[in-house]
């Protein structure tokens, strides 16, 4: 099982408005609700300061509750004011009651309630607030080291000590991760990962821009979502096949390609195929510029080490 908590605050009492981030827990809530195909994903919650009163006694309820009983993966995401408390060491998400620094969720107690779930195996957190980095820094030593409990992942859209922006509708960060999410960031499989995730948002923030910070204490990612697999499965199955070694080359001649005389019927299916495989950068042509070349001048094509990589996962089974 998998559940989600989504928050996002635009009005706020005592301090400035905001205006996108009803919008980004809606719409963070909508795409990882199911996978691309319809299949069910995440089982959510999603509270809204359009829907009703986000104040700290709701909100540390509702995360305490995300992070208690038995599941696969709890996802936490939060849009809205966050700080960062010089005095304390302390980094906060900001509730609609907020006015002071007591009146903050701590994020060191949000990690710790996570930290204390042992029987959810994974716990992701995802924070589109200013001085979200501040998440998992150890406190009184103001240093960068991490305390992340074991399964654990932080995602965060800026540094501690840097701004969230806002734009389009959006926050500069959620629209980010929601291009990854509809398929941007996904694998050749179609899995999409929190790795992947910041991945993605971080190539695409420059140097001048916020940036994105990445915290994890897992043996191994998950996925987030799954869309389709720019390569169908059963023709990824065949690489250990048509390569008997991670070098070895696939015999190439004309026969291969439907404009020759001597086109073969079976040799045209796999050289589609294979040349499905070069688009993705798993196969390249070999002396040749493009694969139609290497058939016709009978060479041939071989794995890239990308190829060589989802050759072994076929080898071990992995899908």
């Amino acid at each position: 099982m998998r559940k989600g908590l989504f928050i996002g605050i635009n009005n706020y009492n005592h301090v400035s408005q905001l205006s996108g981030c009803n919008n980004d827990a809606m719409a963070m809530a909508s795409v990882l609700k199911t996978d691309a195909d319809g299949d069910p994903n995440f089982k959510n919650i999603v509270l809204t300061s359009a829907e009703g009163y986000l104040g700290r006694e709701v909100l540390e309820g509702h995360i305490q509750d995300l992070f208690s009983g038995d599941c696969d993966v709890a996802l936490l995401y939060f849009a809205g004011h966050g700080n960062f408390d010089t005095d304390t060491d302390e980094g906060m998400l900001l509730p609609q009651d907020y006015k002071s620094a007591k009146d903050g969720i701590r994020l060191s107690d949000i990690l710790n309630w996570a930290t204390k779930a042992t029987k959810i195996k994974n716990k992701v957190i995802i924070l589109d607030c200013c001085q979200g980095g501040a998440a998992g820094e150890m406190r009184a030593l103001r240093s960068e080291s991490s305390v992340i409990g074991e399964g654990m992942t932080i995602l965060t859209a800026c540094k501690k000590e840097q701004a969230a922006m806002e734009g389009s509708g959006h926050g500069v960060f959620t629209g980010l991760l929601l291009q990854a999410l509809h398929g941007g960031a996904a694998n050749i499989l179609g899995k999409i990962t929190p790795g992947s995730l910041y991945s993605f948002v971080d190539n695409a923030l420059d140097a001048w821009e916020q940036r994105p910070v990445f915290k994890t204490n897992v043996s191994q990612f998950i996925s987030l979502r799954e869309v389709s697999p720019l390569i169908p499965k059963e023709i990824l199955r065949k690489l250990p096949d048509w390569f008997a070694e991670a070098e070895s080359v696939f015999a190439l001649d004309p026969s291969y390609e439907p404009t020759e005389k001597s086109f073969d019927p079976d040799h045209g299916e796999v050289f589609a195929q294979l040349q499905k495989c070069n688009r993705h950068s798993l196969i390249e042509p070999v002396d040749a510029e493009h694969m139609y070349y290497a058939a016709l001048n009978s060479t041939g094509c071989r794995l890239t080490a990308l190829g060589a990589y989802y050759r072994e996962l076929a080898i071990k089974g992995h899908f």
